[in-house]
């Protein structure tokens, strides 16, 4: 193969190479479109001061679930949930309805048995107040079926999830709500 050929094998699969890659714009060739995301963004109930934010990726397996939450108090252990019902109009969050539960398990810990889709791990605050969280969670989808997150409420309780005690952990008041929505 002389150096033109060459040259001109070089470019096509460098060509190639990037249409697997997520390349916008190329026709569809190989991946173009982006994992369904959705996002929330967490606003303190009455009397209260959390805020944050979260991002649900839909990934092979499940839902990723990253972000970070702030204005609790420092180093404290709080429940974290999806809730049913994408409803923060209530002064303390109530109106977001009970643990997304679509297939009527028990409340558990995520990953140790059965368990609410919408039961997540506990937020653990740092010494400033701030909690970063990166799950994935097997039980959830973002945009479509009947584990879909899209259109419902996530929610931060003022104590830690026991995750034995029925139906919700015992976890207490909501200090912060969003509307899981489609980004």
């Amino acid at each position: 193969m002389n150096n033109k050929h060459l040259f001109t094998f070089a470019a096509c699969a460098a060509l190639l190479a990037g249409c697997g890659t997520g390349m916008g714009g190329m026709g569809g060739m190989g991946g173009g479109s982006a994992a369904p995301q959705a996002v929330a963004r967490l606003q303190p109930t009455a009397g209260n001061q959390v805020t944050g934010t979260a991002t649900f990726t839909q990934r092979q397996g499940g839902v990723h679930v990253a972000g970070e939450v702030r204005g609790l108090k420092p180093n404290s252990e709080h429940g974290f949930h999806v809730h049913e019902k994408g409803d923060c109009s209530s002064r303390d969050a109530t109106s977001a309805g009970g643990h997304f539960n679509p297939g009527g398990h028990p409340h558990g810990m995520p990953g140790h048995g059965a368990h609410h889709a919408g039961d997540m791990p506990n937020l653990k605050a740092d010494a400033a107040g701030v909690a970063r969280f990166d799950v994935t969670l097997p039980a959830l989808s973002v945009a479509s079926g009947a584990n879909a997150v899209t259109g419902r409420g996530l929610v931060v309780h003022a104590g830690p999830d026991d995750y034995r005690s029925q139906p919700a952990g015992d976890s207490g008041p909501r200090l912060a709500c969003a509307v899981i929505t489609r980004a």
